[in-house]
This record gives C-alpha cells, sequence and structure tokens, in this order.
C-alpha cells in the first residue's frame, strides 16, 4: 500500500496557500484492507474512506469509464493494481493533477507545476469532456486565481466550447449549478466566474439573464470589466457573503421580482438568497431615497424589509443598497449615509415600550395601531 497526498492540498502548498483539507490516494490496496486498518467507508460509486483518527479522505486510486451523458454516466474500476499516475489522469486540470510523496516528494506526470508557475488552467486529457461540471469549475478556479492572471487555455476553452455545443451541460442538473455559483460568488474575482462561462458558450444556457450584460455590451468574452457587474463588484468590496453578491448581481442584471422568482425556481436557489435579492431589487430606491421619505414611509418600509424580526437581513440588505450606490457614483463621500439614517429610525421605532401600549388597556388590533403611530412619532422626532 502506498499513500500520496494529491488535489488541492498539493496545489495551494506551491502556490504558498493555507490547506483547508487533505485528500490522499491509495495504491495498491483493497476496500477489505482499509476496512482492516480501521478506516470508515463513506463513498457510494467508488471507494472512498475516512482515517480512523483525522477524518481525512482516502480514496482507492481508480479510473473511470464513461458511459451515459451527463456527470452521473460512468463506471469506476479501483483495482489494485491501478497506479497513481491512471488515477492522476482522470482529473480536470492539471494544477490539480499533483501528489506528494510522505516525504514531500513531488510526483507531477502532466506538467501541473509548469502550469501553476504560468498561471494556466489547462485540461489533463481528453476525458475531461466526459463531465460537465468540469465547465464550472475551471470557470470557479478562474474567478479564485484571476487576481494572480491565470488563464484558461486555448485548448482548453476550444474543448469546453465542444462540450457545450454537444449538448453536456444540458445534463447538469440544478443543484450542482447552483453549488457552483455560491462558491464562485465567493471567489476573490467573482466576475470572471461568467466571462469564462461566456466565453465557452455555456452562460447562455446556465445563466441566460447574466448573458444578457455581454449582449448589451457586446464584448468579447475573455477578460472583465467594472462596467458588466458594478453593484457585484463594489459587493466584493464590501463582504464576502455569496447572499450579499447574490443580490448584487441581481441588482446588475436589471430583474423585476418575476424574472427573479423563475430565476431561482430554475437554480432551486435557497429562500434566503431569494428573499434578499428581491428585497434589494424592490427596495433599494427608497433606501437611496430615505432622507426624502415621510415619517409614515420610512416605517413602511421598515416594515417591508421585516427589520424587526430579521435585524440581520436588513442589515445584508443596507450592503447591497450600499453597493448599489457605490456601483453608481452616487455623493455621500465615500460613505452611505442613508444606512445610517435607516438603522437609527430602526432603533427610534424598536424603544417604542409594547409593554405600556398592553398595561394601558388596549388590546387586538388597538394594539397593533398604536404601535405604529408611536413609532412613527419616534421616527418624526429622529429626522427632525
Amino acid at each position: 500500500m502506498e499513500i500520496y497526498l494529491v488535489g488541492g492540498a498539493v496545489r495551494d502548498k506551491r502556490l504558498g496557500l493555507p490547506v483547508s483539507e487533505c485528500d490522499w490516494v491509495v495504491v495498491g490496496s483493497t476496500p477489505g484492507e482499509m476496512l482492516k486498518q480501521g478506516y470508515m467507508p463513506v463513498g457510494k460509486d467508488f471507494p472512498v474512506f475516512l482515517h480512523p483518527q483525522t477524518k481525512d479522505e482516502y480514496a482507492l486510486a481508480r479510473t473511470e469509464r464513461k458511459t451515459g451523458p451527463g456527470y452521473t454516466g460512468f463506471e469506476t474500476c479501483a483495482d489494485p493494481d491501478i497506479t497513481l499516475e491512471q488515477d492522476l489522469l482522470r482529473r480536470d486540470l492539471t494544477i490539480n493533477a499533483m501528489a506528494e510523496t510522505p516525504e514531500g516528494e513531488l510526483i507531477d506526470p502532466y506538467g501541473g507545476l509548469d502550469d501553476l508557475e504560468n498561471g494556466v488552467l489547462r485540461h489533463v486529457s481528453p476525458a475531461f469532456s466526459e463531465d460537465p461540471v468540469r465547465i464550472l469549475r475551471v470557470a470557479r478556479f478562474a474567478a479564485r486565481f484571476d487576481h494572480w492572471g491565470f488563464r484558461v487555455a486555448h485548448e482548453t476553452n476550444a474543448l469546453m466550447r465542444h462540450m457545450v455545443g454537444a449538448g453536456e451541460v444540458d445534463h447538469l442538473v440544478p443543484e450542482r449549478v447552483w453549488a457552483e455559483l455560491v462558491k464562485a460568488l465567493a471567489e476573490k474575482t467573482p466576475a470572471r466566474f461568467f466571462d469564462v462561462l461566456y466565453g465557452c458558450g455555456a452562460l447562455a444556457k446556465l445563466f441566460p439573464e447574466v448573458e444578457s450584460l455581454y449582449i448589451a455590451t457586446d464584448r468579447p468574452g475573455h477578460g472583465h470589466k467594472d462596467d458588466i457587474f458594478p453593484v457585484l463588484q463594489a459587493a466584493v468590496r464590501l463582504s464576502d457573503d455569496p447572499a450579499i453578491r447574490f443580490a448584487a448581481l441581481v441588482c446588475d442584471t436589471g430583474l423585476g421580482t418575476p424574472a427573479l422568482d423563475r430565476l431561482c425556481e430554475r437554480l432551486r436557489a435557497p429562500n434566503a438568497y431569494r428573499e434578499l435579492a428581491s428585497l434589494a431589487i424592490g427596495h433599494r430606491g427608497q433606501a437611496h431615497g430615505v432622507a426624502e421619505l415621510a415619517a409614515g414611509d420610512v416605517l413602511h418600509l421598515l416594515v417591508a424589509l421585516d427589520a424587526f424580526r430579521r435585524p440581520q437581513r436588513f442589515e445584508d440588505f443596507l450592503q447591497v443598497c450600499r453597493a448599489d450606490a457605490d456601483a453608481h457614483h452616487r455623493d455621500h463621500g465615500g460613505q452611505y449615509p442613508q444606512a445610517e439614517l435607516l438603522r437609527r429610525a430602526y432603533a427610534a421605532a424598536r424603544e417604542v415600550d409594547t409593554g405600556a401600549l398592553a398595561g394601558a388597556g388596549l388590546s387586538g388590533p388597538a394594539i397593533g395601531q398604536a404601535l405604529r403611530e408611536q413609532r412613527i412619532k419616534a421616527i418624526e422626532l429622529l429626522l427632525q
């Protein structure tokens, strides 16, 4: 039995990045031998085990053969005579197809280190075309490493275009597309994710709402500019939260609520993402002009945002509004005073003592009406 560190851990060590998790390949073993040594099986489609102490994943070296369309039609072989090089050959990119011995010696049969040093995202073999998820992964890695100047190799982009033309991306399930989108939104340069998808033709199939931005500007798919995603770019500078960045992206697209609902239904987006984006497209205009609103309208906005029950989402909404203001060069002196005004209005309204209203003999709808009136008075005092 021979054990090698593989994949992202090897790549990130060479880049000087922290290694968050380690994946290992075991050569020359069988499931029975792994079980005897205390490893716990977790793989369904191929033998993967958890180390009894570290809980790291250890996978038997394997090969795969395409048996059907999409990314689930594979037949896996994990015989003990499969070599490390055969296992690495099935991986997506050369920078992810490096291994390391327990002594720290690099094993790099497909030129991953050269591509890492030259900033190239290149597929390992033609088998790349058998899994359409890899198109999304390439785009996501481009978003992760764009600030270092990484680019997609021409031959890899050509292969991805061929995959799109062959209908491979049509077999991607919404959950997988959404998962990769959320990961991409959390990267350093999420706009690059869409650039790569546009460049290979996949954006029209996966995110047609976003592709319209490229068509409107009539620009090539390689590289990106702030004018394509100004709100998203501003949100990136303000927050790492992918929900905030998703809402900012939706603001860039100019979608209305019905179109947003269709997008979220198609991608099966979680309600938290849909709700924040819906609030942003529906109420950011009122937030920008809050200083001109009457106290009753300010309270109406706070209620529409559900600020009193969900204060954290209220704060997230304010972050999206600031990103929108930054993107459109609103004059706010480098800050966003509307957010502070809304926070103060929210705090003033919350100070109204509902217990005192109940103690005054009010009940039922009367309490609600009195509460509203008292909150409007509190906000009026603040605005004055």
